[in-house]
């Protein structure tokens, strides 16, 4: 009997999934509760997943509260480096729990239903705006040792196996480390992030990218990595974050 190359390569992926699911069971990205085989997210628990829907700000994304508004208070005064950007979650309740097991509990497996929802409801504008390749926020080496992951790799590397789009996550380094974002005031975020991000080669050959990151606040962080990306030659900077918060 003859053995297809690639029906035995496909079957042996089947077969290590089945290992590993029985080793380490998924988990229900809300309660964290051990799902049965083929099951993503508890029943229960998809109303706690609120995902974002119009009308949002025609910049960041973030749902406002005023559909005859363009942008959130934010955008609307301020200039962003990236051309437009999406979120797939509301930053509340369940979501706030799901997120800090996905950065600091090593909850992986979080990010196959993140890149599910971020696919089903994004693809189309992701289509649309013919994006070539899709880079992770980077962390700083430092922190990521300690952490053991990138959080926002692995969610770019799950929505790039949705979409079939390719991931670079070593376009752009992280070169000095910098203290959380969510503390500071927009002048001290700019401070922060002055020359935090360096590009690994001496050109992007890419022109359309996605950065994705883990939660949206107000944009600096993107903006920082947007400037690097444009300064090696992109033309134009979207971005899809699992998470952000309501606008005004």
């Amino acid at each position: 009997m003859q053995v297809v190359p690639g029906r035995a390569v496909t079957h042996m992926h089947a077969i290590m999934k089945k290992l590993l699911d029985y080793f380490y069971p998924p988990r229900c990205p809300i309660c964290d509760e051990i799902l049965p085989p083929g099951i993503i997210i508890c029943e229960g628990c998809t109303k706690e997943a609120v995902t974002i829907a119009e009308p949002v700000c025609k910049k960041c994304g973030k749902p406002i509260e005023n559909g005859e508004r363009e942008y959130c208070s934010d955008c609307a005064g301020r200039q962003h480096t990236y051309r437009q950007g999406k979120a797939v979650f509301l930053y509340k309740a369940g979501m706030k729990k799901s997120m800090y097991r996905f950065k600091y509990s090593n909850r992986r497996e979080y990010a196959q239903f993140y890149a599910k929802c971020a696919a089903k409801i994004h693809s189309s504008w992701i289509l649309r705006n013919r994006i070539e390749v899709i880079v992770p926020i980077p962390m700083y080496p430092g922190k990521r040792r300690r952490r053991g992951y990138n959080q926002a790799e692995i969610f770019a590397r799950a929505l790039g196996k949705e979409l079939g789009i390719p991931v670079d996550a070593g376009i752009v380094r992280r070169v000095r480390n910098t203290v959380p974002q969510k503390a500071l005031n927009d002048k001290e975020r700019q401070r922060n992030l002055k020359n935090a991000f360096q590009l690994a080669p001496n050109i992007v050959k890419y022109s359309q990218i996605l950065l994705v990151d883990d939660i949206y606040t107000t944009g600096s962080t993107m903006d920082a990595v947007a400037a690097v990306l444009l300064s090696g030659g992109a033309q134009n900077i979207y971005y899809i974050c699992i998470s952000i918060g309501a606008g005004f």
